[in-house]
């Protein structure tokens, strides 16, 4: 049976929030009339995510739970390519974007392109009770992705983006990064294809749980950006003649 939408959620110590995100998730594919599929993605938790991520897909025919080693890249890319949905769809798992909101990803509801990101900075887009700290620190880090990789794009970060099958298929084969950054090398891997993006505003509600740690990621990002910049002067991101 083909599957119109897979929705990825990567899991790593969310045993507390994971419950309820579920629970959300389930109740709002349960009220569409598309087929789809949802596979968490543990990686490496140790606070029982694992067990309460296999307890809920139990009682869910259409979840699944799959393992990967640590970093939410790796596990986004085991999440991605081994959907089967026509459209797959990243989301994080403190749902900080309403459920409701998915609609809007893919057609009919969406536009017809590769990729579409949710974005905390276009038109349309709200935030909630963020700090001004965070906003600004966030601001900072996407001036300088932009000025580094991705020209244009507004929220190359946010943890809620669509993939058609055919662009999941080719960008997540050729990731490299597996950490916090894998997102800006999916992103400047589908320009280098030349996949279609859009940003799409989203209301984003600030999880003081974040499990982003704003110094030490900022470096881990400028070094992944440098060895993004060398592995497309070295081809590794060019497209092999079939």
């Amino acid at each position: 049976m083909s599957i119109k939408l897979s929705v990825i959620i990567p899991a790593y110590n969310e045993g507390q929030r994971l419950p309820q995100t579920l629970d959300q998730v389930a109740a709002y594919l349960q009220s569409q009339n598309y087929s789809y599929e949802v596979i968490v993605v543990e990686n490496g938790s140790t606070d029982g995510t694992l067990e309460v991520a296999e307890q809920f897909a139990e009682g869910h025919k259409n979840f699944s739970v799959l393992q990967s080693s640590k970093g939410k890249g790796m596990a986004v890319h085991t999440g991605m390519l081994a959907a089967r949905g026509d459209y797959r769809f990243m989301c994080d798992a403190d749902l900080s974007m309403p459920v409701e909101e998915l609609a809007g990803f893919f057609p009919p509801v969406g536009p017809e392109v590769d990729v579409v990101i949710g974005s905390r900075e276009a038109e349309g887009a709200v935030r909630y009770d963020e700090p001004s700290n965070r906003h600004w620190g966030g601001r900072l880090v996407n001036l300088v992705i932009r000025l580094l990789a991705l020209p244009g794009l507004r929220d190359t970060q946010c943890g809620f983006k669509c993939f058609s099958a055919r662009a999941a298929d080719d960008l997540f084969a050729v990731q490299t990064v597996m950490g916090w950054s894998f997102d800006i090398e999916v992103l400047f891997v589908a320009r280098k294809r030349g996949y279609s993006i859009v940003e799409l505003g989203i209301p984003w509600y600030y999880s003081p749980q974040s499990h982003v740690r704003p110094v030490r990621d900022a470096i881990k990002m400028m070094l992944d950006i440098f060895k993004i910049r060398v592995n497309a002067l070295q081809g590794k991101y060019a497209k092999k003649e079939v």
